[in-house]
């Protein structure tokens, strides 16, 4: 056996040891905390690590209302927004705009390491039927519920009709 072939087999021989002692009978619990602060990034195979940011619903006029959010995951493993609620509406869905064209979606992906990103223009949250008419100012509280962690509850500011946030 010569030298690569010897390291070849000594490095799969760690990365199953790795993964296997990653492995347990007991499954972790879902988490929707941020990352640890300590600016240490997540292990390949960790949970999933949701944040959300940016939130904000433009002030509706008639009976819809759209919704627009960034989630980040800084976990190690994908995960995928699956549906929303809210008290505003009981039909609340998920859309994705392609071609100018808006279309239900059953779910966006998260990547590992990655966001979704739901802004004007693009995919979105979709308010139909509204229950009442927020007004600026106020807060509209969405209920973010994913494959893999456990549901979120976030609250989405009421903006000017127009607002549209400036992204970096």
């Amino acid at each position: 056996m010569n030298r690569r072939t010897s390291l070849a087999l000594a490095a799969a021989g760690l990365t199953a040891t790795l993964t296997l002692a990653g492995c347990s009978s007991d499954p972790a619990p879902r988490s929707s905390s941020p990352s640890p602060s300590d600016g240490s990034s997540a292990s390949p195979g960790s949970e999933p690590q949701l944040t959300a940011a940016d939130g904000y619903v433009p002030k509706p006029v008639g009976d819809l209302a759209a919704g627009f959010i960034v989630i980040t995951n800084s976990g190690g493993t994908a995960d995928k927004l699956t549906s929303v609620t809210s008290d505003l509406s009981d039909d609340v869905t998920i859309h994705k705009t392609e071609n100018q064209k808006m279309t239900k979606v059953t779910s966006f992906d998260i990547p590992a390491g990655g966001e979704l990103n739901l802004e004007r223009g693009g995919n979105h949250i979709m308010f139909m039927s509204l229950k009442r008419q927020p007004e600026e100012g106020q807060k509209v509280r969405v209920e973010l519920h994913f494959e893999k962690t456990a549901p979120m509850k976030v609250d989405l500011p009421v903006k000017p009709i127009n607002y549209n946030p400036a992204r970096h």
